[in-house]
């Protein structure tokens, strides 16, 4: 069981984006991470609240960083992909407790 303290960034873009998405996380230290296919669900409100139009078709990034990386990772992402992008895309982080099959 691999005992570094671990992060995992999820970061939603819209559908084609993940891996440029995926190109700045490699910029800022990250050796890999996972894309899924999603579906959004945003109602009409959170279209005019923040005044962008929501596209429906989502891709999301799943990485597993150092916590002394976290932040700048979660920067880059802020800054290439983020909201005013193309890619409108969001990223949060949670904690990883534990983590197996790790190698740096």
């Amino acid at each position: 069981m691999n005992s570094k303290k671990y992060e995992m960034i999820f970061c939603i873009v819209n559908a084609g984006f993940a891996a440029e998405a995926m190109e700045v996380a490699r910029k800022a230290g990250v050796k890999g991470g996972t894309i899924l296919h999603a579906r959004g669900s945003a109602n009409p409100e959170a279209e005019e609240f923040f005044n962008i139009t929501i596209q429906p078709d989502k891709e999301i990034l799943w990485l597993i960083v150092p916590k002394d990386i976290k932040d700048e990772v979660m920067h880059k992402l802020y800054q290439e992909a983020g909201l005013s992008t193309q890619g409108k895309g969001i990223a949060f982080s949670l904690p990883v407790s534990h983590a197996v099959g790790l190698h740096e």
